[in-house]
């Protein structure tokens, strides 16, 4: 996958909690990534088995609210993204950018 600023922060935002859930939305808020790029980019890390997909439980819901979709890291994904962050580290591109987990 190619290594933008867009990717490097969506691979901040997912490392900062590796066996977390982790939903579009917040994702979107954390990493400052918008929608249109951020679910594009979701999709491909699916079908390059960097993460899984699962839908809530609707039954557990408390809220009056359509379940949602939430994504986890695969170990795959956790080493992959964990490389593009270091590579993004020593890329003066990405210099600009918050890269402070770890």
């Amino acid at each position: 996958m190619r290594k933008t600023h867009s990717l490097v922060r969506v691979a901040v935002a997912l490392l900062a909690e590796p066996d977390g859930r982790h939903w579009g939305y917040d994702l979107g808020r954390r990493s400052g990534v918008r929608s249109g790029v951020l679910y594009p980019m979701l999709t491909r890390m699916l079908d390059e088995g960097w993460l899984t997909a699962g839908w809530e439980d609707p039954t557990t819901l408390t809220e009056r609210r359509p379940p949602r979709r939430y994504y986890e890291l695969t170990e795959h994904g956790k080493l992959e993204l964990a490389g593009t962050v270091r590579a993004a580290r020593a890329d003066r591109r990405f210099s600009a950018l918050d890269l402070g987990w770890a």
